[in-house]
């Protein structure tokens, strides 16, 4: 299993438009075989930041997320929303062992 947190700053006039994208973005992920978690989080005391919480089935999984058209299209519209680019961090999974719940 491997975890990306993507950490987003959005202008303050795009938030609900943006949370709008991801959701349909997340929606349309998790029907895609390796990904097992696809989370959009809004801070509480700064509702312009989001943590995407990827969860990945596989090493290859996101480089095949990244070539769908759901993403394609989450990328083109998100791009002039975001205050600074997004950065993200991944993570390899220690505890719980992978497969178990």
């Amino acid at each position: 299993m491997l975890t990306v947190h993507v950490h987003i700053e959005v202008k303050p006039d795009q938030v609900d438009a943006f949370k709008a994208a991801c959701t349909e973005n997340s929606r349309n992920s998790l029907q895609e075989p390796g990904i097992a978690r696809f989370d959009v989080l809004q801070q509480q005391d700064d509702p312009t930041r989001f943590l995407l919480v990827e969860v990945y089935r596989t090493a290859e999984a996101p480089a095949a997320h990244k070539q769908t058209a759901h993403y394609h299209a989450w990328a083109e519209t998100v791009a002039d929303m975001m205050a600074v680019p997004r950065s993200s961090v991944r993570y390899d999974q220690v505890y719980p062992e992978a497969g178990i719940p």
